[in-house]
């Protein structure tokens, strides 16, 4: 380790957690930077991540713990992992396997711009979400 990094031992305890034990995430492409996706982790999520190499979040609406692509099989796989200054948002750099992050089956979720009062579709549907998720 240069002298320049700092190993902050107690890693974990860095971050600000919510009051619902939750931290913001952002994902981002690893090979070309590009924002795929915002989402949430708990404490077992960011384990898990750490732990599998695989991105695990915490789903608010579902109340429950997923891992990126149980369903559809577009997984992210960390690349690395960055907290920012104030300890209160996560930076994951990711490989995202099958090239769709979004449930729309699109490579981002941020596929909309606003343009001139209102949101344009910037970004094509990859594969049908029915192609995806079959019921």
């Amino acid at each position: 380790m240069s002298a320049k990094q700092e190993r902050v031992e107690d890693w974990m305890e860095e971050i600000a957690w919510s009051a619902e034990g939750t931290v913001p995430v952002v994902a981002q492409d690893a090979t070309t930077n590009r924002v795929l996706m915002f989402a949430w982790m708990n404490r077992e999520a960011l384990m898990l991540t750490i732990e599998t190499g695989e991105v695990h979040y915490w789903s608010r609406s579902r109340q429950r713990l997923w891992r990126k692509g149980e369903q559809s099989g577009h997984l992210q796989k960390v690349r690395e992992l960055r907290l920012d200054c104030d300890g209160d948002a996560i930076l994951v750099s990711v490989e995202q396997l099958g090239g769709i992050a979004c449930h729309t089956g699109r490579e981002r979720c941020f596929f909309r711009r606003y343009e001139k009062g209102g949101w344009v579709v910037t970004d094509p549907v990859l594969r049908h979400p029915d192609e995806i998720y079959p019921t």
